[in-house]
């Protein structure tokens, strides 16, 4: 086999890196960015405590090394030292005249030389803080703390402390948060993983009970969790939408379901007519034949229209076609105008406007009038009026009228009444459905009144 000879694209170590983070789970990811998050604030915890540590511990060493060095200045002052300086808290004294010699001075401490030259002595004294000193030269093993004070007749005091205790003290402290920042952040990030597991786990139910929902288990919910928090409202919210699918399901189901039921009538009649034909060509009436099997194309044409004028609304999920300004009175008397003389219209005054598709409201009236017609044999009464903020489309018959109780449910799919009618005088039972989804499609209302005798539909559109 041939090598490839196309160059293999590098992938930058970046994207590697941010790739194999996103297939990390989510558990993982909460607990290390936690565990990153806790790392950095012990950091920044053990050094601001070192820090604090540190200038607490000079600033004390500082105070008790000054407050020694002003008690000796007021014994030099009052010429009330002693022979012999002794010192509890271990603070080095030297006091020194103005030849530089040594007068007085603490055990432990050289008497011959001074911790501090004479310029050293004044320079401490101008600028009147401790510093560091190097006590290795004067025969002591430390690093001091000195601090330089005057006295009268020329006399300098100098104060000096180890700073040794400090340092093993910081040393200790770091030391302890060395061992024991790992070990609190180490605990802490388990911590982090058995408190987001426990967080995460009514979303690993709500996965298994997703897993469980199947096309022979739709009726199923998922499980939701007591706690009222966020995972509580997707659980809500994800039953309100299986809701949702399961209720379109149905009524998808049971669309299919009176459309094949539907159209087998026709096709069943088209089949024994042709087959009829076909089977007595010589004594068959192909004149009559032929206007049934066109009677019952048209009743198959006007049942797809009617089908894909549902689907389209299914699609568009209860939005119009297009939102644009229709002037219903110019379209009602436009629309009627196909009936004659067995529809009457009566248009209110001024311009009545919506907004909405004209076609798609066209086929409301269609609707409408088709349905009334159906059952009277008078003229059916249009009238069109603005009423407030709405423009009021009524269709009214002097037919035998709609029961009360059945009113709303003659909006349903498939809807017919009048079981003993026929089809082709009924209708499939989707001119009313189509009517009421359209009109709210346009955010409208639309219903059924009695109009003694006879019956009213009433359709209500917001103006523009």
């Amino acid at each position: 086999m041939a090598a490839d000879p196309r160059p293999r694209e590098r992938v930058p170590r970046g994207r590697r890196t941010a790739g194999w983070w996103r297939r990390k789970s989510l558990r993982f990811r909460l607990t290390a960015v936690a565990s990153v998050a806790l790392g950095a604030a012990l950091m920044l915890s053990a050094y601001v405590m070192i820090s604090v540590l540190g200038r607490s511990l000079l600033a004390t060493i500082d105070d008790s090394i000054y407050q020694r060095a002003r008690d000796t200045v007021s014994l030099a002052d009052a010429d009330r030292l002693p022979d012999e300086m002794t010192s509890p808290d271990g603070t080095l004294l030297q006091v020194v005249d103005a030849a530089g010699r040594i007068t007085h001075a603490t055990t432990g401490t050289d008497r011959l030389v001074p911790l501090l030259n004479a310029g050293g002595r004044a320079a401490a004294i101008g600028k009147g803080q401790a510093r560091f000193l190097d006590g290795g030269p004067y025969g002591i093993p430390h690093l001091l703390r000195v601090r330089v004070l005057s006295a009268d007749r020329g006399l300098t005091v100098i104060a000096a402390r180890p700073f040794s205790e400090v340092q093993t003290s910081i040393t200790t402290a770091g030391h302890v948060l060395v061992v024991g920042t790992p070990l609190l952040l180490v605990l802490l990030g388990g911590a982090s993983w058995m408190i987001i597991g426990r967080t995460l786990r009514p979303i690993a139910a709500l996965r298994r009970g997703a897993e469980e929902i199947t096309d022979t288990a739709r009726s199923r919910r998922l499980p939701v969790p007591e706690a009222h928090d966020e995972v509580h409202s997707l659980a809500v919210t994800l039953n309100d939408m299986l809701a949702r699918l399961e209720k379109a399901d149905t009524r998808q189901r049971a669309l299919v379901s009176d459309a094949a039921h539907e159209l087998r009538s026709p096709l069943a009649s088209i089949r024994l007519q042709l087959e009829v034909a076909l089977g007595h060509p010589h004594g068959q009436d192909w004149q009559e034949t032929a206007e049934g099997v066109l009677e019952d194309t048209m009743r198959l044409a006007r049942l797809a229209e009617d089908l894909l004028a549902l689907a389209r609304l299914d699609e568009r999920g209860g939005a119009p076609s297009r939102r644009e300004p229709v002037e219903l009175d110019q379209l009602v008397p436009q629309t009627v105008e196909r009936y004659g003389e067995a529809v009457t219209v009566k248009i209110g005054d001024g311009v009545i406007v919506v907004a909405g598709a004209a076609l798609d409201l066209g086929r409301v009236l269609i609707n409408l009038v088709d349905n009334a017609l159906r059952h009277t044999d008078a003229p059916v009464a249009v009238e069109l009026r603005a009423e407030g903020a709405d423009a009021v489309l009524t269709v009214t018959d002097d037919g035998p009228g709609i029961p009360e109780p059945d009113r709303e449910r003659v909006f349903d799919r498939f809807t017919r009444l009048d079981s003993a009618r026929s089809r082709d005088e009924g209708g499939a039972g989707l001119g009313l459905a189509i009517v009421r989804e359209t009109v709210h499609a346009h955010g409208g209302a639309v219903h059924l009144e009695d109009a003694r005798p006879g019956l009213r539909a009433v359709v209500r559109l917001p103006l523009s």
